[in-house]
């Protein structure tokens, strides 16, 4: 993935989308459903129905950009509830793109003892 600025901010649109949507349909999700401008330099993330592709919509500051990543096994863990946004840190999306449960992060190493 490109390096975002560290003061971009993050958006999953919540639900699933139809993932025949480019630029244009997804700009318009962006102020018609998340009600934002699709140029405001945020980035927007969107979830297909099956879960195994995720679209990323940014403005980079000369046009809008279009990344799209498909799993070839397992899931995008995406939000519950049917309505709105939510913000996730630069951290949780990536996370989230390498398939990793984002709002439950566990470490996988062993605390040192001291001793």
């Amino acid at each position: 993935m490109i390096a975002l600025p560290s003061s971009t901010r993050i958006f999953l649109a919540c639900g699933t989308t139809d993932m025949r949507k480019g630029f244009d349909g997804l700009a318009v999700l962006v102020q018609q459903v998340l009600e934002t401008s699709p140029h405001c330099g945020a980035l927007f993330a969107f979830r297909g129905k099956r879960g195994d592709l995720v679209k990323l919509l940014w403005y980079d500051g000369q046009g809008l950009c279009l990344y799209s990543k498909r799993m070839d096994r397992g899931r995008f863990i995406w939000p519950t509830t049917k309505t709105g946004k939510v913000s996730l840190t630069s951290a949780q999306l990536s996370m989230l793109l390498e398939g990793i449960d984002w709002r439950r992060p566990e470490r996988t190493t062993e605390p040192l003892l001291a001793g």
